[in-house]
């Protein structure tokens, strides 16, 4: 039986929910980088648009962070993508958090 040691025969699927939040918080990550890398090169002055870039972040991470909540609470479904989207779009409140309070962006 050493032929079928390599195989894991199971029922578990990625969550779409899942995969989807990762994908908001990875764009959200993009979009608040560009935002502070454009402030920077202005020598701090930041436009009104990088806010609203920003701001727009926060939105997504929101709404990614319930995806991927959503996702962990279904059954038989791999936990990777929906702790990954949670890590993420927590991280993504975090510096929308930071930016708010310090008024960077």
């Amino acid at each position: 039986m050493a032929l079928f040691e390599k195989y894991k025969f199971t029922n578990k699927r990625h969550s779409l929910k899942a995969i989807m939040a990762v994908n908001l918080a990875v764009i959200g990550i993009v979009a608040i980088v560009a935002s502070v890398w454009s402030g920077y090169r202005n020598n701090g002055l930041v436009e009104a648009r990088h806010g609203a870039a920003v701001a727009l972040a926060v939105f997504m991470s929101i709404v990614g962070l319930g995806m991927a909540i959503a996702a962990r609470l279904q059954p038989d479904r791999y936990r990777l993508f929906p702790d990954l989207g949670i890590g993420l779009n927590l991280l993504v409140l975090l510096c929308g958090a930071v930016f708010l309070f310090f008024g960077t962006i």
